[in-house]
């Protein structure tokens, strides 16, 4: 990239993140390609992988976590109302499988030190009618397996693990989303791997598995025009929108008219801040998006390190700081996030001063700012941990287009605030 489009580049927490060149190149040759868009060996391939790599029995792929977690809740069985346990401090994707499943969530608190599940407020909020316990790996932080397992136990819940920040992290030398009766994975555009829309489901239950496959088939295959947008994200993305981006505000104002326009999917849509379902969940995972999560996925370990990396950079340049620091407990640093009581400042003032794009999860209890908390079944004070988190935390960009000079100049801005 020139020197004067890098000045203008910014650095951004989101907005692809993880999009390196050979990914931009083979998403520009799939949009030449529309016969591998919807049929070829790519899916069967990356579900096999996924299976050898975390070592389970069934793997099945869909085209979002949320719809992999619907066909989870789905394939389950259970009774109308049911209630099904989920962390506050967490994105209305994972919340609206349940309101489509016809089930109820009940939030439970969050832990200020590590962002997963208060195990104290949980057996305070686990009823007669709980069915499910779902457990988020906030961050890429592993959440505690050994005490959530045993609560599991003793009450008869069905755990769920959402991986959707945490591909890669281990518990005590175990993968996650190998913990419970079934996980699932999200390749959206800003987490561990990404192919802008996907997810997978994975299980050691072969009988919950054969029921999740006849979902995942019934469900049938996005249109045509929806793996488009897919496929131009992080061809617009890399060769106009970034390079232009705080150039006049050019960049940003076409990325909102591309959305507008329906050029380029937003990742969150519109319904689901109203806890509806958009038409293009559920659907199954596109031959061509396969492909660019496989292509990712062969680079895990390289992302995974580099997050370490530039985790323990922060680490070591902020640790005299006012900024409370994540605990690093075998997190693969998604984002490296931390607390501060002016966070909110900060995020606003990189924004407008440095062109740094930060922290822009959660900044509430369910994520976007703007879902209706009514709609999703959110009632305000019953998460108090979860809603001062959302006053107090920022993100810092951990992923690889995240150089050492990027993670300088993100420092020295944070230094002011010490």
């Amino acid at each position: 990239m020139c020197k004067i489009c890098q000045a203008f580049k910014p650095i951004s927490i989101s907005l692809s993140p993880n999009t390196e060149w050979d990914d931009v190149w083979l998403a520009l040759k799939l949009i030449f390609m529309p016969w591998l868009w919807k049929r070829g060996k790519a899916v069967l391939e990356m579900e096999e992988e996924f299976k050898k790599y975390l070592g389970v029995k069934q793997a099945v792929s869909f085209n979002s976590g949320r719809t992999g977690l619907l066909a989870i809740l789905t394939a389950l069985g259970l009774e109308p109302g049911s209630e099904v346990l989920l962390q506050a401090f967490t994105c209305n994707a994972a919340v609206n499988p349940i309101l489509w499943s016809g089930l109820k969530p009940i939030y439970v608190d969050c832990d200020e030190n590590n962002f997963n599940i208060d195990i104290e407020d949980l057996k305070r909020k686990i009823s007669p009618n709980s069915r499910v316990l779902m457990v988020q790996h906030t961050f890429g932080l592993p959440a505690n397996m050994d005490e959530i397992l045993s609560l599991v136990e003793r009450y008869n819940l069905i755990l769920i693990e959402d991986c959707a920040h945490s591909l890669g992290a281990e518990y005590y030398n175990q993968k996650v989303g190998t913990f419970g009766k079934a996980a699932f994975f999200s390749f959206s555009r800003d987490k561990v791997i990404s192919s802008v829309y996907g997810g997978i489901i994975v299980t050691n239950d072969d009988n919950l598995a054969k029921k999740i496959k006849d979902f995942q088939e019934k469900v049938g295959s996005p249109s045509y025009f929806w793996i488009f947008q897919q496929l131009l994200h992080p061809i617009l993305l890399n060769f106009l929108i970034l390079p232009i981006y705080n150039f006049l505000d050019l960049g940003k104002m076409f990325l909102v008219l591309s959305q507008v326009l329906h050029i380029l999917s937003k990742a969150v849509h519109w319904k689901e801040k109203r806890g509806e379902k958009p038409n293009y969940f559920p659907k199954q995972l596109p031959n061509a998006l396969a492909l660019l999560v496989l292509n990712q996925f062969r680079k895990l370990e390289k992302f995974n390190q580099h997050r370490k990396k530039i985790a323990d950079f922060y680490y070591e340049n902020l640790k005299n700081s006012s900024f409370i620091l994540p605990k690093k407990d075998n997190s693969i640093f998604l984002r490296f996030t931390a607390k501060h009581p002016k966070a909110h400042q900060i995020i606003f003032e990189a924004w407008h001063k440095e062109n740094i794009l930060i922290g822009d999860w959660y900044t509430s209890a369910i994520a976007p700012y703007d879902t209706k908390l009514d709609k999703v079944k959110y009632k305000l004070g019953s998460c108090p941990k979860a809603e001062n988190l959302a006053k107090k935390t920022l993100n810092l960009p951990t992923h690889i287009n995240i150089s050492q000079k990027d993670a300088k100049k993100i420092v020295k801005f944070l230094n002011i605030w010490k």
